[in-house]
């Protein structure tokens, strides 16, 4: 059956995926724009990878997760609602509720004009920073939750985790079929050059800006596996009520410039671990830098098996999804 999809926040890196796997199953897909003359930035990103044809099915809508204006419109006829506009910095913010209250809100806006539309099945693009709890050793999966009130725990992970609790009591007040999917730190090959924080990284390595390197691990998806899992979650209506975690591998940033070393042998690719006392001196001057201080030394690992058993998803490696975001910036003159 043909879904009527609003798509929150089109234009990010992940969502543009998600427009392109809905779409090309058959949906129709309503993108949200905060400025719709972005559109035409959106199509040209899609179309040289869909049938023409499906592009006739992608409209726009003009929405803000912070403004109440145009939401009930945007819901009006629609079957099903992908929420994914989310902002998603490197650094944190002065003011951790710059990202929080736009997070929170906009998922309660979100929902609140599905519900009043009749539309009752959800699927929330959340993180695996909603799960990891730091203070727990070992294997995390689905049923661990962020403890916020750990040392160190940024203003996204705040922002994710309190946005998603909130879609969870919405959804059981309200009898919606939630279903979240949280997933590690996206990688991958973009669609355009409008991709976001986690492929500047990758470019950053690429380019070798940086004489050293922190000893910070993240748990890696490709975005080509992250948008696959919100379409099969969207056409499983038996996944409504459960967190999904995706993820496919832990890397650290050394592991990664190892990868890109040894795809990029010219390259002036940094792979030295930084001592953390030089770390410490470079965030006085370096805000991207100072807000990966508290993770040095962490390795959590996020278990895929529920992905893997209720969406059937085989998961591109790690080290295969960070390849594909290089050869894509290199190929693009973007690093």
């Amino acid at each position: 059956m043909s879904e009527t999809v609003v798509l929150t926040g089109i234009s990010g890196f992940v969502a543009k995926h998600i427009a392109l796997k809905v779409l090309a199953a058959g949906h129709n897909v309503r993108g949200s724009l905060r400025d719709l003359s972005r559109a035409g930035e959106v199509r040209s990103a899609l179309a040289p990878h869909i049938a023409g044809s499906a592009l006739d099915r992608l409209s726009f809508v003009q929405l803000d997760l912070t403004r109440d204006d145009n939401w009930d419109a945007a819901m009006q006829g629609a079957t099903a609602l992908i929420h994914s506009a989310s902002p998603f910095p490197i650094a944190n913010p002065k003011d951790e509720n710059d990202l929080i209250r736009p997070a929170v809100d906009g998922t309660l806006r979100a929902m609140t004009a599905a519900h009043r539309a009749g539309v009752s099945r959800v699927i929330l693009t959340s993180s695996v920073v909603a799960i990891i709890d730091t203070y727990k050793r070992g294997l995390q999966d689905e049923t661990d939750w962020c403890n916020l009130e750990a040392p160190g725990t940024t203003a996204y992970a705040k922002s994710k985790t309190l946005a998603e609790r909130a879609a969870w009591d919405f959804s059981t007040q309200h009898g919606m079929a939630l279903t979240t999917i949280n997933p590690g730190f996206v990688v991958g090959p973009p669609l355009d050059g409008h991709y976001g924080s986690s492929i500047s990284v990758v470019a950053r390595l690429l380019r070798g800006r940086d004489p050293m390197l922190p000893m910070i691990s993240f748990t890696c998806v490709d975005v080509r596996d992250v948008a696959e899992a919100h379409l099969r979650a969207l056409e499983r209506p038996e996944t409504a009520g459960r967190r999904i975690p995706c993820t496919a591998g832990m890397m650290s940033m050394p592991d990664m410039a190892r990868v890109l070393k040894a795809a990029y042998p010219a390259r002036r690719i940094t792979r030295r671990v930084a001592p953390k006392f030089v770390l410490r001196l470079m965030a006085v001057f370096d805000p991207d830098i100072r807000a990966i201080i508290p993770s040095l030394g962490q390795a959590h690992h996020v278990s895929n098996a529920r992905a893997r058993k209720d969406l059937e998803m085989r998961f591109v490696s790690a080290e295969g999804a960070l390849r594909a975001s290089a050869e894509w910036l290199v190929a693009n003159g973007r690093a």
